[in-house]
């Protein structure tokens, strides 16, 4: 049973790369869409490939220093497949492929930041480099169980930190330092919105995968983690629905769509840790904190997001991750130790929370910044809007 709820968690998590370039080419001009399609499903391939070689081995494979795995590993060179991965009760094989669709969603999510700003061999070195510097110790410090962060007691139950911090973050460093802004010539990108909302309903149905499936079992985190997910995405769409009727007096499937998926991004630290209640107030604050930054903060800041990819993904990802610290509960899921602050269990939780968070945002701007500027230097006529997917 447990095989198969994860086999089924495998294929809905590959649902969501396909799903992320379609809603992202919703947003942008006719001219990106090739660009956006063309880059998200190229992770499949580059991501996917750069996993069997040597991510799986550094992430999860060995320890040095609380950060980084080993290279004994290559090609999966000496690891059983059939055998049992830790205390997961998986195969190693299962877990390894569960564990890659994180790995080739992740890059996706934030490439949309270039939609047309580099080439594809900028594009195919910048992901490379982030992964082996970036992702693969991410993953490795918060769901490694030798990981420093792990250690500290920090709570992820399906990448708020690993994944969308990490992505937002990463987007942003790439909107804010890559050598030419968009230039669409005045156009004005007027959408498309039954691409949004199909794309955001593969991101949605994918997510049950990304979250439940993140329990590595058919359990009760997993019932949970499933209603928490349902709960945030419904709370943060009808609170969107309410902002932009207040703000901007017109409502628009754009807004929804989005609004559901800050929901989405804000329960995934805590979809296995929290309250079904506790899931429909940080639908509510998540939707509340991205609608603040897309729609005010990014215009004062002159952040060239044109995604919001990290007003949803960066800024959802870090009230996500701070809200476990508030909302997390032994009564959801006897791993946690220490309850939040609204269960008891005062400000410890919330603390190591912050420190989780903090430490993720200042690993990936650093490293990002020193890869961008590495690559532009290389590649420096690689990087502008030139085309080149026709």
């Amino acid at each position: 049973m447990n095989l198969n709820f994860m086999i089924v968690a495998i294929i809905l998590v590959w649902i969501m790369v396909p799903g992320i370039a379609v809603f992202y080419s919703g947003f942008v001009p006719q001219k990106d869409v090739n660009r956006i399609l063309f880059n998200s499903f190229l992770m499949f391939g580059l991501a996917g490939l750069l996993w069997i070689v040597v991510g799986f081995s550094v992430s999860f494979e060995g320890n040095f220093l609380g950060i980084i795995g080993n290279f004994k590993h290559l090609f999966l060179n000496g690891i059983d497949l059939s055998s049992t991965y830790g205390t997961t009760g998986l195969p190693n094989s299962i877990y390894l492929l569960f564990q890659m669709m994180f790995a080739i969603l992740t890059p996706a999510l934030f490439l949309g930041a270039v939609a047309s700003r580099a080439r594809i061999k900028f594009i195919i070195l910048f992901v490379v480099c982030w992964s082996l510097l970036i992702y693969y110790p991410l993953a490795h410090t918060v769901w490694s169980a030798s990981g420093f962060l792990a250690k500290l007691g920090v709570l992820d139950f399906a990448g708020g930190t690993v994944i969308h911090i990490d992505a937002g973050i990463t987007a942003m460093i790439l909107a804010i330092t890559l050598r030419k802004p968009y230039e669409y010539n005045n156009e004005q990108a007027k959408g498309n919105s039954m691409w949004i909302l199909m794309g955001t309903v593969l991101l949605w149905i994918g997510w049950y995968g990304f979250n439940a499936g993140s329990a590595l079992r058919l359990n009760t985190q997993a019932i949970n983690a499933f209603f928490t997910t349902t709960v945030a995405a419904c709370s943060a769409l009808m609170t969107w629905v309410v902002l932009e009727d207040i703000f901007k007096s017109k409502v628009s499937i754009s807004g929804i769509c989005t609004g559901s998926i800050c929901g989405l991004v804000g329960i995934t630290p805590g979809a296995g840790y929290v309250t079904v209640f506790g899931s429909f107030i940080i639908g509510i604050i998540t939707a509340i904190g991205s609608f603040y930054f897309m729609n005010y903060l990014k215009y004062k800041l002159h952040l060239n997001d044109y995604l919001d990819i990290f007003g949803c993904h960066g800024v959802g990802g870090i009230i996500g991750s701070l809200s476990v610290g508030l909302f997390a509960t032994k009564s959801v899921n006897s791993t946690v130790i220490t309850n939040g602050l609204f269960y008891g269990g005062g400000l410890k939780l919330l603390g190591l929370q912050f420190t989780g968070t903090i430490f993720t945002i200042v690993f990936v701007s650093v490293l990002s910044i020193i890869i961008i500027t590495i690559l532009s230097k290389l590649f420096k006529n690689d990087v502008g809007v030139k085309r080149i997917i026709k």
